[in-house]
């Protein structure tokens, strides 16, 4: 990360609908001028047919700039598939203030790979919402939060879905 005072904004995308609100909550009311907005996604499958693939399970992607995650043939490499909503939220945050958006890949246990960003990136603050995709994710990514709230340093703001 090049050295200024912009302050490291990590945001916990799934994309879905709850990571959306989290993200649009975190543009609104944190981000500001100067800061960097890393979006931190948690893979579940490994797709080995790269060397370098394999370097990254242990520490996650490098920080793939906007430009980039916004491609899907480049998203295809790493497994993810951003959806459209998630990128159209990003590329107008990008164009509408002065903010570094770029995206980290994590594979494995969202609850262990988020704290782990947290600590490495490190992040000045981390946003993340209450809910993940629908049932048996729900009840996971609900203990995400929890488990994510008890084990990191930085400030967490958790933005929960609509009941």
């Amino acid at each position: 990360m090049a050295e200024s005072n912009g302050r490291r904004i990590g945001v916990a995308v799934d994309f879905s609908e709850c990571s959306k609100k989290a993200l649009n909550w975190a543009i609104e009311n944190v981000v500001r001028d100067g800061d960097y907005l890393i979006l931190i996604t948690v893979a579940h499958d490994m797709h080995y047919e790269d060397g370098e693939m394999q370097l990254w399970e242990t520490v996650g992607s490098p920080l793939i700039p906007l430009s980039e995650f916004s491609e899907a043939a480049v998203m295809k490499k790493y497994g993810v598939k951003p959806d459209a909503e998630t990128l159209d939220i990003a590329n107008t945050a990008a164009r509408q203030k002065s903010i570094t958006v770029v995206m980290k890949i994590y594979w494995g246990d969202p609850r262990e790979k988020i704290c782990e960003a947290a600590e490495h990136i490190p992040l000045s603050s981390l946003v993340i919402g209450n809910r993940g995709l629908g049932g048996l994710k729900r009840m996971i990514m609900g203990s995400v939060s929890n488990h994510v709230v008890n084990n990191v340093a930085c400030p967490i703001t958790v933005v929960k879905a609509h009941h």
